[in-house]
This record gives C-alpha cells, structure tokens and sequence, in this order.
C-alpha cells in the first residue's frame, strides 16, 4: 500500500515488480518484489538519533523502538488516514504538501493567534483536499464543514470528456474518484445497462495503460445524448461518490 500512488498521495516507498493495481489485480508474491524507503519517508525518521523522541521496548523486550517517529513534514495531512480506534473512527483525507506546508509556515511565523483566525488564514491556503486519483470535488460546503466542526462530505466526480471517436460519441474516463474500482466500475455499467437500467450505451472498452493511464471509453448509440447518459452513470455508479471526512486524530 505505501508504494501504490493510486492508495497514498505521497507514497513512502519505492517498489520493484507488481505491487497490484487500482482494479482487481492483486499484487505479485512477495519473492517477487522488492522495496525501499522513498526519500519522502527518509524524512520521517532522518533525526531519530537526534534525542527527538522516545523509546520503549518492542513486543518481546530485546530491542528499542520509537513512540513516534519524528516526521519532518505533517504525514498524517499529507497522507491521510482511515481507521477505527476505541469507539471511534477517523477518515482523514489526503493533501496537497506544498499547501499544508504553507499553513504550518505561516502558524510558526504568527504562533499568537486566536484559534478563529487562524482557520481563516489555513483555509485560504489549505484549498481542500487533493486525491490521489484526480477527479473533481463537487462544491465547497463539504470542504469548510470538514475544517471548521471536524465532519463534512465532499462530493467527488469522475473526470469525464465526449470524444468523437471512429465516427462514434464516446464518454471517455480519465480520473476516477478515491477508491473508486475501475473493474467494478466496468462491472456495473455492464449489469445496469444489461438490466435496462441505463440506455443508450453500445459498448464499454478499458483502454487504461501504463503510457495513457485511465481509460476508460463508453461507447455511445448513435441516438443518444451524451450529457443525459452521464447523468444518468454519475447517479447510478461510482463515477460520482461521497468521501465523509472525520478529522479526528
């Protein structure tokens, strides 16, 4: 997961052979890859023989670990994180570092300000969220309801063009939303439109490579319209879905 930068907007490691893919494909044996610690991660523990933090024993008492590792940059913003502690669950989406590292610049140079101002001044640098995958966010109500109580939901939409291609209207993806499976993607077209569900599609073709990236090309009926058959796949598919953020750490 940490080499994977579909999963991690800054991936912490460097990986050599197949570590998976955004589909369905899991990722090669383990005799079969090999990894290191990306330069980004480097920065995570270069000063724990500093004395920044402390240690304790590891799980069997014959060696030393740290509580905490002494990022030098904000990981778990960067990053993000998603789990469920005791009794409580955290979904903190990742962000742009270059903005997060603007905020903490500009709270070190004013450390005497109210909480109030403060927020105002981070969000108008920390602009919102930024996936890894792209797509758009919907609105910006989600965004400030997150930064300012702790929970909001941010609306995100897959990024999608109408191409002319061989004579035929297609609907071509090329950035999904977070998390969004583009094998189940191509599933549920493929169950709605057989179900009568969705009309209007000819065929579905997965055009996604290494050298294109995201692909995915919905072939149109030469009497469709476009705008209402992307309408109707943003309601019924994950080309459009909901990330509900809980800020809590």
């Amino acid at each position: 997961r940490l080499i994977q930068d579909w999963t991690m907007r800054y991936p912490l490691a460097l990986g050599q052979g197949n570590f998976g893919s955004p589909g369905n494909d899991g990722a090669a044996a383990p005799r079969y890859t090999e990894t290191k610690m990306a330069q980004l991660a480097m920065e995570m523990v270069r000063d724990i023989d500093e004395e920044t933090v402390d240690f304790q024993d590891n799980y069997d008492g014959k060696n030393q670990e740290p509580t905490i590792l002494p990022a030098r940059f904000p990981n778990l913003l960067v990053n993000g994180s998603s789990g469920i502690a005791v009794g409580m669950a955290t979904n903190i989406p990742p962000h742009n570092l270059r903005e997060v590292a603007d905020g903490v610049q500009w709270y070190l140079a004013n450390p005497t300000v109210s909480r109030e101002e403060l927020l105002e001044e981070l969000l108008l640098r920390v602009k919102g969220p930024d996936f890894p995958t792209g797509a758009t966010i919907l609105g910006h109500k989600g965004i400030e309801d997150a930064y300012r109580t702790g929970r909001g939901s941010v609306t995100m939409r897959a990024v999608v063009n109408v191409e002319e291609l061989q004579g035929r209207t297609c609907l071509v993806v090329t950035e999904l939303p977070y998390q969004a499976n583009p094998d189940n993607l191509a599933i549920k077209i493929a169950e709605l439109v057989k179900d009568g569900k969705i009309s209007g599609i000819a065929d579905l073709r997965d055009e996604t490579s290494g050298r294109t990236g995201q692909r995915l090309v919905i072939v149109l009926k030469r009497d469709a319209v476009a705008k209402v058959v992307l309408n109707n796949l943003y309601k019924h598919t994950t080309l459009q879905t909901t990330f509900g953020v809980i800020m809590l750490a």
